[in-house]
C-alpha cells in the first residue's frame, strides 16, 4: 500500500479507490484492508453453501450472493463468503445495503476479523438477522440471531439443522462441508480398523 493511504479515507474515496484495483479490499471505516488468499476448504465450503442456498430460494424474493460482491455495514465495505437480500437490485450493483442473512468461512487470519469487528457490524446493521460463523477445519458453527435489541448466539455440530427462518431455508449443517476431507489425527485414518 502506498503512503497515500496511510491517511483515514472517507467510504466514497475508498469506493472510488478500489474500482481501480486489481484486487479486492475491504474497508474497516479508515483504510482498505486487503483480502487474504483463501484455501481450498474456504472455498468449498463457501461454494457448497451459496449452491445449497441458491436451490432452496430459487423462485423466491431473495438472493444468494457472495464472495465477489460487497455489503455496507455499519459505514464499512464487507465481502462476505456469502449473504442473502430480499431487495431488488438493479443489475449493475456493487454494494448491497441490506443484507438479511450473512456468512463468513472462518480462516486463522481472519478469525478476530471474523469473530469480533465484523459481528459488530452485522449488529449494528438493522437488516442482518442471523450472522453464521462457519468453522473451516471442522463441521461446525456458531450462529447469531437478532430477537429485539439482542443476539442470541447458538453453537451448532455436524448433526445439527442450521435454522434461517428470516429466508424460510433449513439446511443440515454436515451438507456444507460435503466436498471437504479433513484431516484426522496421525494414525487415525478413516476406513481402516485399528490393530488388535
Amino acid at each position: 500500500m502506498n503512503v497515500a493511504l496511510r491517511k483515514p479515507m472517507t467510504l466514497g474515496q475508498f469506493l472510488a479507490w478500489e474500482e481501480r484495483q486489481e484486487l479486492r479490499f475491504e474497508f474497516d471505516g479508515l483504510r482498505p484492508v486487503a483480502l487474504p488468499d483463501s484455501t481450498v476448504a474456504h472455498e468449498a465450503i463457501g461454494g457448497t453453501l451459496r449452491a445449497l442456498l441458491y436451490e432452496k430460494l430459487r423462485g423466491t424474493r431473495c438472493h444468494v450472493r457472495g464472495p465477489t460482491l460487497k455489503v455496507e455495514v455499519a459505514g464499512r465495505i464487507r465481502y462476505p463468503d456469502a449473504f442473502v437480500s430480499c431487495s431488488t437490485v438493479a443489475p449493475n450493483t456493487t454494494v448491497i445495503g441490506d443484507p438479511v442473512v450473512v456468512f463468513e468461512v472462518l480462516s486463522p487470519g481472519t478469525s478476530r476479523t471474523d469473530r469480533i469487528e465484523k459481528l459488530i457490524e452485522y449488529q449494528a446493521t438493522p437488516s442482518v438477522q442471523r450472522y453464521v460463523i462457519l468453522e473451516q477445519d471442522s463441521i461446525g458453527a456458531t450462529v447469531f440471531a437478532r430477537h429485539g435489541a439482542d443476539w442470541v448466539a447458538t453453537a451448532l455440530t455436524e448433526g445439527d439443522i442450521l435454522a434461517l427462518p428470516e429466508i424460510g431455508v433449513e439446511l443440515p449443517l454436515a451438507a456444507v462441508y460435503t466436498d471437504i476431507t479433513f484431516a484426522t489425527p496421525e494414525g487415525d485414518r478413516e476406513g481402516v480398523e485399528p490393530a488388535v
